[in-house]
């Protein structure tokens, strides 16, 4: 009986170091993260991360839950990313008001907008999306004493 429990044990642990090696690199960085895309993935990214700068050009740019992310203020703003069958814009906030806007594109329950990189999200939702994060945003700052 101590026999097939070795042998178990053993198996896992070879099965945890299959998994380890396979795994990919976490991004450290934003151009980390982007030398990983496909050039397809990465040029549609490029032009949704030129579009929010030009909403909050002083926000600061880093990596969030393994993804590109924009802070502002000290509080996060909007993350997105390239998967291998679409790239995602992921706002933080409620996107029911822009629901009619978003028809053609997949969304999430959880505030999830899926769009392939050669049909990008329009810039002037991704402006009113940003600008209603930042608004949500806001309103959480508790007033100071």
């Amino acid at each position: 009986m101590k026999k097939a429990k070795r042998k178990s044990a053993a198996s896992t642990k070879s099965l945890r170091a299959k998994t380890r090696t396979a795994a990919k690199p976490k991004p450290k960085t934003v151009a980390g993260y982007f030398a990983a895309l496909s050039a397809e993935n990465r040029a549609a990214l490029n032009r949704l991360r030129k579009q929010i700068r030009t909403v909050v050009p002083l926000a600061e740019e880093c990596i969030s839950y393994q993804i590109p992310a924009f802070r502002l203020d000290g509080r996060m703003l909007v993350w997105y990313g390239g998967w291998e069958t679409h790239c995602a814009l992921y706002p933080g906030t409620s996107i029911e008001p822009f629901r009619k806007e978003l028809g053609r594109f997949d969304t999430g329950s959880k505030g999830t907008i899926r769009f392939q990189p050669d049909d990008p999200l329009p810039a002037t939702l991704v402006r009113r999306l940003v600008k209603a994060r930042i608004a949500q945003n806001s309103a959480l700052r508790k007033p100071r004493a």
